[in-house]
């Protein structure tokens, strides 16, 4: 039959009430609501039938931009009427480094420096425990919009949540003699750890205005984000405002984005502004945000590194606990079974036992037979395991272990290790791979099979987001996880201690320890004595953190 005009304006008017009716569905359930903090009133929105309040794009720290360009951030001014805070604020600049992170945030700028806050609170709460959690990424990626940080779901345990944007790669973390001279603290670079102090500052200051208690809060974060934990743990300038620490995969101890000293860093911030033909950091402000931006990414560089700049960071990680100069506050903190494949340490060498041999010779000239005794390789099977552990180990392990091994022997706080150890299910598309940041590529190269738990995959179990990421297909004993992990994290962040609601018991460990306690989390999560630490205690002495 011949379509007449009216059945097309009919077919027109159906299309647009769909539109519609989806489009109202997904604000049928929020009321707007407002609450007033230091800097002026702000509005957020309610959600009806998860009875959380969210605000997103509240900014914490002037704009970093114009003169304030490498530059620690500055307080913000007061404002008068309501700003809206119902949108994710821009993300920091960077580049598309890793194509597997799926950002919600209102476009990309300088002008970054944005926290979101998801509360259960209702207009009686107060002295509710906070978390502040910081993103992933190297220090030169990540947002605090991707679905997988989203704190919805724990906020519905009864816990403020805050992401944190950060300034990133060279706009973060550039350091020169010329920033230097003009800084007060004749010190440059960090700026990104600073805005994540400075984002704690303002929790302090105006997390009661959303049920918080100031002195409940605990700091957490993966990859570049746990590093982030382990300096805002040893940083002066940081205590008093965390009473507890959760890292995912990562500490600042060498090898993994450990400190350089100043005169190092600021050497390397001219030799980048001299090859981009640029003499003076006043020349540098000068120039637009895409010009920073092409220049850096043509230097091939992968960030710049944090700096010992005897203000933030007066001393090393292993100095500064060993001294116990850190917040002495409860650790949390471990690993994936399989962070990196074995390949990264093989490097396009076979699975077999000579090429695991002469790798480990080249890699480790005067200690390959300990390296060797320390790891099984009769066949590709053990080659592959110990191959994954090596590359592990190197990339981001170690430098985890020593983390906790540090305030195990230098606190009184109790400190829980964990290995997680749960495979990730299938994807429902055939043509996505997974990529090392946690999410997804499409049409990338085929990953060899998982013999363990990867880099990454653990945030949305732990944050309890199995449902927001749903490239992966879930099944029950992955939502079983998921409640574990989230419940021994809740439960940290409550009372410094991850045990209750009848999970296995997981204790602390000791400084004393040759075989710590470490809680395996898997389908059956279970507490086990640690068998591998004799490779870490190899590692402490190969990479010189041992006194």
């Amino acid at each position: 039959m011949k379509p007449t005009l009216r059945s097309f304006r009919i077919l027109t008017l159906a299309l647009l009430v769909g539109i519609v009716s989806t489009a109202f569905s997904q604000t049928i359930n929020s009321l707007e609501v407002h609450t007033k903090i230091n800097n002026g009133m702000i509005s957020g929105s309610y959600d009806t039938k998860t009875g959380i309040q969210k605000f997103f794009g509240i900014p914490f720290a002037k704009p970093p931009v114009g003169e304030l360009r490498w530059k620690a951030p500055q307080s913000l001014d007061n404002w008068s009427g309501i700003k809206e805070t119902k949108r994710f604020g821009p993300r920091a600049i960077q580049a598309p480094v890793f194509g597997d992170m799926d950002f919600k945030s209102d476009g990309i700028s300088e002008d970054c420096l944005y926290l979101n806050v998801w509360t259960p609170a209702d207009r009686n709460t107060k002295d509710l425990p906070v978390l502040v959690y910081f993103y992933g990424g190297g220090f030169v990626a990540g947002d605090g919009s991707e679905p997988r940080y989203n704190g919805e779901a724990m906020a519905q345990k009864g816990i403020v949540v805050v992401t944190v944007n950060y300034r990133l790669a060279v706009f973060g973390f550039l350091a020169h003699p010329d920033l230097s001279a003009e800084s007060p603290y004749k010190a440059s670079g960090n700026y990104g750890l600073m805005d994540q102090l400075a984002s704690l500052q303002w929790v302090k200051e105006n997390i009661s205005a959303f049920g918080g208690d100031p002195k409940k809060v605990t700091i957490a974060g993966e990859s570049a984000g746990s590093i982030s934990v382990s300096y805002q743990m040893a940083s002066p300038l940081a205590k008093g405002l965390i009473a507890g620490a959760i890292g995912e995969s990562g500490a600042g101890i060498n090898p993994t984005l450990a400190p350089t000293p100043l005169a190092e860093a600021e050497k390397i911030g001219v030799d980048f502004a001299t090859k981009a033909g640029f003499k003076s950091i006043k020349e540098l402000r000068a120039l637009s945000t895409k010009d920073v931006y092409d220049i850096y990414n043509e230097s091939k560089r992968f960030g710049f590194p944090v700096v010992l700049d005897g203000y933030f960071l007066p001393k090393t990680l292993p100095e500064i606990f060993e001294a116990k100069e850190q917040a002495m506050v409860p650790l949390l903190a471990g690993w994936n079974s399989a962070e990196i494949p074995g390949a990264a340490f093989m490097q396009g060498q076979p699975y077999t036992s000579e090429a695991f041999i002469a790798k480990v010779k080249e890699t480790y000239p005067k200690d390959y037979e300990e390296v060797l005794s320390l790891h099984p390789h009769a066949d590709a099977k053990e080659v592959e395991r110990s191959a994954t552990d090596l590359a592990a180990d190197r990339f981001i392990v170690y430098s985890t272990w020593k983390w906790l091994d540090l305030h195990a022997k230098n606190s009184d706080q109790p400190v829980y290790r964990y290995l997680y150890s749960k495979l990730r299910p299938p994807m429902k598309d055939a043509s996505l791979t997974a990529g090392l940041a946690g999410g997804t590529i499409k049409d990338g190269p085929k990953a060899p099979e998982a013999i363990g738990a990867p880099h990454a995959c653990e945030i949305e179990y732990a944050m309890g987001n199995l449902p927001l990421v749903d490239v992966f297909a879930w099944t029950a004993d992955d939502y079983k996880v998921s409640k574990t992990f989230m419940n021994y994290f809740a439960n940290f962040i409550k009372t410094g201690n991850p045990n209750g609601d009848e999970q296995p018991e997981w204790n602390a460990m000791k400084g004393t320890d040759s075989a710590p306690p470490v809680m395996v989390i898997d389908t059956e999560s279970k507490l086990v004595k640690a068998t591998d630490d004799v490779r870490y205690h190899f590692h402490d002495r190969s990479y010189g953190n041992i006194k």
